[in-house]
Parts: C-alpha cells; structure tokens; sequence
C-alpha cells in the first residue's frame, strides 16, 4: 500500500490549498489553487475514508481484550475487513497519475475515411451522436467547422464540447470507427463497410503553446461547397496555416472576427496535443500508447447495424444496443474504457 508519509503529505498540501483560499489567495493564482483544491478534494476524501476504516478496525481489535464484548467486536472485524480490499482499491485508483489535460474541454475532429458517399453519412451520424451525449451530460456543444454532401453526410467536421470532465471522458474516442450496413445508396441491399475518423484533442489555453504570428499565414475565402455552412452568405471564411508545422485549420461562421479566434483555437489545441505526444513519445518510446490517443490508423470499434450490435475492439466489449447508442447513450462504453485504462495504470505502477 502506498506510504503513510506520502498521505500526509497530499492531506497537508490539500490544507494549505484551502487555507490560502480561505485568505483570500492573489486573482492571478486563485485560478490554478482552485483547480488543484479541486484535483485533490476527491483523493483527500478517499484517504480520510480509508484511515476511518482502520481506525474502526483498530478499535475493534481492541475491544476483542474485553471478554463481555470479544463476540460482538469479533462479528464487526468479519464485517470491516471484508470492506478493506475494495477501499484499498478505491485509494489506489484515487493516487493514480492525473492527465493533467482531463478536466480540459475538447476539440473533436470528425471526417469519413474508406466508404465514399456512405462514409460522409456515417460521419453525420458520429455527430449527431456525440452531441446528443454532450446535451445528457449537460455540456455545451459548439459547431466550430462544417462541410456538408449533396445528401447529408459529413466532409469534414470540427466540434467544441465544454463542460466538466469532457476530455477525460471524450479521449476514448479518438480513432476508427467503423460501420457495416446497407447504404441508402445501395439499390441491392448489400451491407457495406465504411468508415470515419474521430480524433479528440484537449483544449490548449495561451499558456500552454505561444504562437508567434510572424509564423501565420492567415487567408480570407468565400465558404463554399455543397452543405457547408452559410453558402453563399458571407466571404468571411478563415484558413490560418501555422508555417513551421505546415497545420491548416478553417473556421467559416458569421463573424470574420470570431472565424480568426475559433482557428487560432483549433491550431493551439493541435499544436499542444502534438507536444503532449511527442513527450508521451519520449518517456515511454518501447511502451504501447495509451488507449485512445488519436492514433487514426487503429480501428477502435464497429457499429453492426443487420445485428443491432456494437463492438469495441481495444476491450473486446460487445453490447446489443445499437440503437441507444447511435442516440447517446454512451456511457456504459466510456466507463469500461476508463477501467480498464486504470487497470493498465495500476498494473503498471505495480509491476
């Protein structure tokens, strides 16, 4: 089990994070107090309640000295240490390593790989099926770029979801996604296979990635293409192209003004996300990369339409709700990604 000196040392830095507060800490640190009061206010409980327990069975031993109480205090002892393994359990997964990125919102890029025009619908349906997801969780749900088919799917779409723990719980979903049914412009009925990409980045704050703008080149255009947003309606599309990475991000609402900063948003959160790889790359370069790291390459999971099923191959999970979850009902995956996520993290600090 984890050191007793290395408790006391979280339970006294979470102290001193609510005092400083309780003083009224500067404006300009108040930010990043919070934010970690709040990072460690679950592990502090989950400690508290471990060391509760001990206690309990402390006193319990204790009481085995006392002839008129050993019965009673022998039948309370059964009882507390069989809650010991999962509470030991619940603080060990409560110590493991924070994604510091995790309470973060996220970029999600969404676009249609092998499939031609079934793979744009199936695109459309990706979405729609994450915002429904979003609008249960209570997170908001922004349309950042959009490019549209000549029958409703997708070419190439790029979503803000905000909220509370969205890339922590969001970051699952980075990879293939793959679909088998008959298209609607399958005149014979036979089940197709196509695919989308979905790759989800965390949102990069000013701090994290200084863009200098003498490394921009910032281009104004006409939206255009069939079903993109606001056709015909305004010129004040933004393509910025980030010259030493050669990353290209668009942004084609209303507002030129807001075109520029959503781009700029989709640049940093990119330019971040490939530093927090190139970082995972160098610490772990023999390591197999974390589940859902926003490798486009790996098929991730299959959604069988004929059989109403739904398969994630990173966990062998197989659920027969096809349905639900083309209408959001995606937490039963999600949380058995983060298990077993955990899991691995457990094993290997443990090992």
């Amino acid at each position: 089990m984890v050191p007793q000196d290395k408790l006391e040392q979280i339970v006294q830095r979470f102290q001193y994070l609510e005092a400083r507060l309780a003083e009224g800490a500067d404006p300009g640190d108040i930010a990043a107090l919070g934010r970690e009061h709040a990072e460690l206010r679950p592990v502090v409980a989950e400690i508290e309640a471990w060391r509760a327990l001990h206690t309990r069975i402390e006193e319990a031993e204790a009481l085995r000295d006392d002839p008129e109480m050993r019965a009673l205090a022998e039948e309370e002892l059964e009882t507390l240490r069989a809650e010991l393994p999962a509470r030991e359990q619940a603080l060990r997964l409560a110590l493991l390593p924070r994604d510091a990125a995790d309470a973060r919102a996220a970029l999600m890029e969404i676009r249609p790989g092998t499939g031609g025009e079934e793979a744009g619908l199936f695109a459309a349906d990706l979405l729609r099926m994450y915002q429904r997801y979003a609008e249960a969780r209570g997170w908001r749900f922004e349309i950042i770029e959009m490019q549209g088919t000549e029958i409703g799917g997708v070419r190439d779409a790029v979503l803000r979801i905000a909220g509370e723990g969205v890339f922590a719980r969001l970051k699952f979903e980075s990879g293939v996604h793959r679909v088998q049914r008959v298209p609607v412009t399958e005149s014979g009925g036979r089940i197709h296979t196509s695919a989308a990409t979905v790759a989800v980045l965390p949102e990069a704050e000013a701090v994290d990635v200084e863009i200098d703008p003498n490394d921009l080149r910032i281009d104004t255009m006409r939206a255009s293409g069939a079903g993109g947003q606001h056709v015909n309606t305004t010129d004040s599309a933004v393509r910025v192209t980030h010259l030493p990475s050669g990353i290209v991000v668009t942004s084609s609402e209303k507002s030129q003004h807001q075109n520029r900063r959503l781009a700029l948003e989709v640049l940093r959160a990119k330019l971040f996300d490939r530093a927090r790889r190139d970082a995972d790359a160098a610490r772990a370069a023999d390591r197999r990369g974390q589940v859902g790291s926003g490798d486009r390459s790996e098929r991730i999971r299959t959604y069988n339409f004929p059989q109403g099923r739904v398969s994630d191959h990173r966990i062998n999970l197989t659920l027969y709700k096809l349905e639900s979850v083309m209408q959001g009902d995606l937490d039963e995956i999600i949380d058995a990604l983060i298990a077993d996520d955990q899991a691995r993290k457990l094993a290997e600090l443990e090992a």
